[in-house]
């Protein structure tokens, strides 16, 4: 069921990963999903499963935590068997459900089509109004998140195989989302119609792999073919590849898988992500010039920005905050105390911040305290001023495709002006990318920026639109 987010962070938490593979003979199947999930792994850290399927067995291990924390040899040894062809995997981050055990996934199903098993990425919005439907029809529900309201509407279609059952779900189904699953013969990857959340599709070993991003495809040797398109429902089984167009729908993927959560190394439906972050960089020298001396890049995502913003520029960048490798990551701590200390735990400034005016480029503000300790150590390690530069617009609307922002009422943009959010975090300039400048470093015909103006091209959940007050407004209304 759809939960409003929670408030222990200051970034957009990452959305999920998902992997899948159909091979035309029995295989490691096992060891090739996860080196899939595990280059998938800053896509989800609170739990990870594989699901690997044959003829005649399907065996299935799934727990909480990190991949290589949860995939040792001897679990990885549980899912080897003779026979095994094909098989699904996971790495989540809870947007919808509890963070707990029995919502990570792969999700698995006994029904009239045999054994199936699920995995999902984003949301689907009009998922409440299906499971009340359902569940006033008698059916059973063992978990929390929305993913298995599509295992239901499959199941109930007795009368069809998988891959249309598969497209008459699809068609009921609204929201941003990319879901992989499979029988005990066949692989499924599909797409939501407007291409919200990604998927890739790559060949190996006679057979095919769906990935996230092509970064999973490369780690096991697949051969990147294409993207799966925006409402494509794409099987893989003995008869090769075979696609039907689902959905007809305009193209809009998230512009935050450029902004933020795909690798710098992937292509996303044909835009580069390193260069896009270096071209926002770029566009932001562009539309907010300040004399400086040094342009410093938060880690990582902001790296490239801030390259760009050099570039851009003509001030030369360099490193002026070191990431320890070894911190982990700032939302795990309970209170407020802990995440301050955390903070200066994870980012240490360096030498070349000191005596000099400082460009600081971030990839977005959600709260602003994050950014506002970071602003604090630079001033502590002698910088002389900071400007700071984002590389995105202003986020003033939560995510109802898989990413986990804030209530609206959380963030900072949506209840403060440009120069609040200045005096908030302590900078001496604040500029965010303009959605015009995001556009054009993008190049896409069309992109998603409903978390920037609130327009939702897949639909967004009744209830809690309502609850959140979502009118788009222009900047600066409250």
């Amino acid at each position: 069921m759809i939960e409003l987010p929670t408030a222990t962070r200051d970034k957009p938490r990452e959305e999920c990963g998902v992997f899948g593979v159909w091979l035309p003979e029995p295989a490691d199947v096992a060891g090739i999903c996860h080196l899939g999930i595990f280059a998938l792994q800053h896509r989800g850290q609170e739990s990870c499963g594989i699901c690997v399927a044959g003829p005649e067995q399907v065996r299935l291990e799934k727990d909480m935590g990190l991949v290589a924390e949860v995939f040792t040899e001897e679990r990885l040894e549980k899912l080897r068997f003779p026979g095994a062809r094909q098989g699904v995997a996971h790495t989540r981050y809870s947007v919808t459900g509890s963070s707990l055990r029995f919502n990570a996934q792969p999700l698995t199903a006994r029904s009239n089509k045999g054994h199936l098993a699920l995995v999902h990425n984003g949301n689907f919005t009009n998922a409440r109004e299906i499971r009340d439907a359902l569940l006033a029809q008698g059916v059973v529900f063992q978990t929390t998140n929305d993913s298995e309201v599509m295992l239901n509407l499959i199941a109930r279609y007795s009368d069809l195989g998988l891959a249309d059952a598969t497209a008459r779900a699809m068609s009921e189904l609204e929201g941003g989302f990319a879901v992989v699953l499979m029988d005990q013969r066949r692989v499924i990857g599909l797409r939501d119609a407007h291409g919200v959340r990604p998927l890739v599709i790559g060949r190996l070993d006679g057979g095919y792999v769906f990935a996230s991003e092509p970064a999973a495809l490369a780690l096991v040797g697949a051969e990147y073919v294409r993207d799966v398109a925006p409402g494509e429902l794409v099987t893989a089984d003995e008869g090769g590849l075979t696609s039907r167009q689902v959905l007809h729908g305009v193209s809009t993927p998230c512009a935050f898988e450029w902004i933020y959560f795909a690798r710098g190394d992937a292509t996303l439906d044909g835009v580069d992500v390193h260069a896009a972050r270096v071209r926002m960089g770029v566009e932001l020298a562009r539309e907010a010039p300040v004399e400086a001396d040094v342009v410093v890049g938060v880690p990582e995502s902001g790296l490239a920005a801030a390259v760009g913003y050099a570039r851009g520029s003509g001030v030369p960048y360099d490193i002026g905050l070191y990431k320890s490798p070894y911190a982990g990551r700032t939302f795990i701590n309970p209170t407020q105390t802990l995440r301050d200390l955390k903070v200066k735990l994870k980012l240490r400034p360096t030498a070349a911040v000191r005596g000099k005016r400082v460009v600081l480029v971030d990839d977005s503000i959600v709260r602003g305290t994050t950014s506002g300790r970071i602003v604090q150590l630079l001033r502590e390690a002698g910088a002389a001023e900071v400007h700071f530069r984002v590389s995105s617009p202003p986020i003033r609307y939560p995510c109802y495709y898989g990413i986990d922002t804030a209530a609206r009422k959380e963030l900072v943009a949506a209840t403060m002006s440009l120069e609040g959010i200045r005096r908030r975090i302590g900078a001496d300039t604040l500029h965010f990318l303009t959605m015009d400048g995001l556009v054009k470093a993008l190049g896409l015909p069309s992109v998603c920026l409903a978390c920037f103006d609130g327009r939702y091209p897949a639909g967004r959940p009744s209830e809690l639109a309502e609850a959140e007050g979502l009118e788009p407004a222009g900047w600066g209304a409250r």
